[in-house]
């Protein structure tokens, strides 16, 4: 069975293919098996994470030939790089029509929490439809520091002041 992923990714996957041919790029096998792994990506993938995936199927592409191939998926407008999360590698995720995102992000340890799009969905709208703005999809980060990389800091600040915790 077909789902709204697969359409989604085949419907990035042949703008790949017209934007090479546009620019007289060949659209190699091994292109368009990376293009099709990034754009039919369910989360945000490295290119470790890519040769992985390509492994399972057949004789995968060299990690430097899965990051040429994904610089042209940004350069084309399908493919987006994530923030530095301090995990030592860069991410990627598909930029589709369909998909909005929020998220709280961790500036200390990388750490990501998701917020329910039925939060912050309906007030991005309001905002862009109160704009006059016609609204396809959002994005929101919020940096800052979650509990846990809180608790550890203070704990330090006390250790270094010779305070009881």
């Amino acid at each position: 069975m077909t789902t709204g992923l697969d359409l989604a990714r085949d419907e990035s996957v042949e703008r790949f293919r017209d934007w090479l041919k546009a620019r007289q790029f060949p659209a190699t096998p091994q292109r368009m098996a990376i293009a099709a792994v990034v754009l039919g990506a369910e989360r945000p993938l490295s290119a470790e994470d890519v040769v992985d995936r390509l492994c399972k199927k057949s004789p995968a592409p060299g990690t430097a030939t899965v990051y040429r191939t994904i610089d042209s998926l940004i350069a084309c407008g399908l493919v987006t790089e994530l923030e530095d999360r301090r995990e030592g590698f860069r991410r990627f995720q598909p930029m589709r029509d369909d998909v909005s995102s929020s998220e709280l992000l961790c500036t200390a340890c990388g750490g990501v929490a998701r917020v329910p799009d039925d939060v912050v969905g309906p007030r991005a709208g309001a905002l862009a439809h109160a704009n006059d703005f016609v609204p396809v999809r959002h994005r929101l980060v919020v940096y800052g520091m979650c509990a846990a990389c809180r608790a550890e800091k203070d704990g330090r600040a006390h250790d270094l002041t010779g305070e009881a915790r």
